[in-house]
């Protein structure tokens, strides 16, 4: 006999013990069980509907809050080149705390000059 001849043969007994005048009989203890089982199950749904809630949210807030790339690049370049003229600035002061240095320097020269006469 193959799987499918068993098969076959298990329903036909199956469906033979039952009919309109069967009596199923549950125990309290089936009862308790099958009724925490649906109350997990139901659970787990609503955890889910709730999960999937608060994500259609956080992506709906992320599209209207989120930079798009012509923003990003528009604020990219002016950071380049605010840091390009900030960079430029300290080279001019740089250039200026030279020629202070080697004016006071100068002057220490002519200050020491003159004390010595």
């Amino acid at each position: 006999m193959d799987y499918t001849t068993s098969i076959n043969v298990y329903t036909i007994r199956v469906m033979a013990e039952l009919n309109p005048e069967s009596k199923f009989a549950l125990s309290l203890k089936e009862i308790v069980g099958a009724v925490i089982g649906l109350s997990s199950l139901f659970g787990v749904y609503f955890t889910l509907q709730a999960s999937v809630e608060t994500n259609t949210t956080d992506i709906s807030i992320l599209k209207e809050t989120s930079v798009n790339p012509v923003e990003f690049q528009y604020k990219d370049e002016l950071v380049r080149s605010t840091i390009k003229r900030v960079e430029e600035k300290t080279d001019v002061l740089g250039e200026n705390v030279k020629e202070v240095k080697s004016q006071l320097d100068k002057i220490d020269q002519r200050l020491y000059e003159l004390s010595r006469k």
